[in-house]
């Protein structure tokens, strides 16, 4: 479990490295990409490799999840939902190689529910 989704270790991956993350930032896409979503950007370390991965999640699905658990749509519940999300991601290898992370409305139902 993620006590502190803005600076957390995440692993091991498939290749045994534990990746220190760092919160860069949370934003509306409809900004940037003019997309109905909410991205959550980390960066992501181990040993000499930084990457940066953004953890993007549709608008009506964060809804919805959150009329479901009865909580408010806050940043912060975000934030907990995208650490936990991209956390999942790198132990199970499900990383595509791209800095764009789409979560599927799916994935975090079932974070919610752990």
């Amino acid at each position: 479990m993620i006590l502190n989704c803005r600076h957390f270790k995440a692993g091991p991956d498939l290749m045994g490295r534990t990746w220190q993350v760092d919160l860069l930032w949370l934003q509306t896409a409809v900004a940037i990409r003019h997309s109905d979503s909410v991205d959550v950007k980390f960066r992501l370390s181990a040993g000499n490799e930084l990457v940066e991965k953004v953890v993007s999640m549709r608008h009506p699905d964060l809804l919805a999840l959150s009329g479901q658990k009865g909580r408010p749509l806050t940043d912060s519940w975000c934030i907990r939902l995208a650490a936990h999300y991209l956390a999942n991601v790198i132990e199970s290898g499900n990383d595509s190689g791209g800095t764009l992370l789409t979560a599927r409305p799916e994935d975090l139902a079932g974070i919610l529910e752990e």
